[in-house]
This record gives C-alpha cells, sequence and structure tokens, in this order.
C-alpha cells in the first residue's frame, strides 16, 4: 500500500493542508486536483462604514428622498474620526446628487456591541454645517445609546447634534 503526502503551501509558506491517503483513493484526487488549483479568498465580507461604502438616508430630507428614489444611494466619502472606520454616531462626509453632505450614522449592519441594536441596512441623516438636521422627522428608530454620544459630541465639538434626536420619533 503506497501512502502518498501531499502539501498544499500558501503564499506566506504555511503548509495548509497535509493529506495521507492510498494512492488509488477518490479524496486524494480530489486533494491533487485542489493542489493545482491554489487560489484562495482570504478577504472577509465587509459591513463596516470606510470610503464609497452605500448608506441609506433615513430622514424626510428633499435631497434624501430624491436620491433613495432614483436608486443611487448617497456614499461615504470621508469618516470623521481617527479610525478611518464610522461607528454610530459618527459625522461622515457623503457624496449625494453632486454635492458633498455630512450626515450623522444612526445605524450600522456591522456587528455591534453588548446591547446595541445591529441593522438590516446602514442608515444616515443628513446635517449641515452646524449640526442641525436637514429633515424634519426620522422614519426608523434609532438605539438608545446615541443620547449619550451624540451628548458627549456636542459638548467637545460646539455643533449641536442633539437635535437630530429630537426629531427621532421612536428609540430601540
Amino acid at each position: 500500500m503506497a501512502q502518498i503526502l501531499l502539501r498544499n503551501v500558501t503564499r506566506a509558506g504555511n503548509v495548509a493542508l497535509l493529506a495521507k491517503s492510498n494512492a488509488n483513493s477518490p479524496l486524494t484526487a480530489a486533494v491533487a486536483g485542489a493542489v493545482g488549483q491554489c487560489q484562495l479568498h482570504t478577504t472577509p465580507a465587509c459591513c463596516e462604514i470606510r470610503k464609497l461604502s452605500r448608506l441609506r438616508v433615513v430622514d424626510n430630507s428633499d435631497l434624501g428622498k430624491r436620491a433613495m428614489a432614483e436608486g443611487r444611494p448617497p456614499r461615504c466619502i470621508h469618516v470623521y474620526n481617527k479610525r478611518g472606520v464610522g461607528l454610530i454616531g459618527d459625522k461622515v462626509l457623503v457624496a449625494i446628487k453632486g454635492q458633498m453632505k455630512k450626515g450623522i450614522l444612526v445605524g450600522l449592519k456591522q456587528k455591534q456591541r453588548l446591547k446595541q441594536p445591529q441593522f438590516d441596512s446602514n442608515n444616515l441623516v443628513l446635517i449641515d454645517d452646524n449640526g442641525s438636521p436637514l429633515g424634519t422627522r426620522i422614519h426608523v428608530p434609532i438605539p438608545t445609546v446615541l443620547r449619550t454620544i451624540l451628548k458627549e459630541k456636542t459638548l467637545a465639538k460646539g455643533a449641536d447634534y442633539t437635535k437630530v434626536l429630537a426629531i427621532a420619533s421612536r428609540y430601540v
């Protein structure tokens, strides 16, 4: 009985697959075929808010309604924090209908901390330069943790983000 040792070496030089089996085994043939096609996909699906992420406008601003109705949602251009990855309550710069507007993230798809809700879409509320929202109502529930986050940012930055909390009707 002949034993075959097959090695699939990844780009880093580590041994990824070792298979010992019979020479005429179907498993050996399958592993040998996989060794010849050494193409691994290592990039995970990204649910974070980074540059060029699509967002959903959840307020009733005219600009947001027109963009969402046309099927051309706004895209993130810049995230105003040190990490470059947007979290709940972060301010972002978006490209919407050929204009650059600022917005606050009020719901995210990415994995959240304990007791913070995870949403099905990346939600955004459009604001102007001094922090007041462009719309008069928010259509979706927003997380209650946003109250503390936006109050801290209001005191630190000088802009009044608490107006975003005032137009929200439901909290989760």
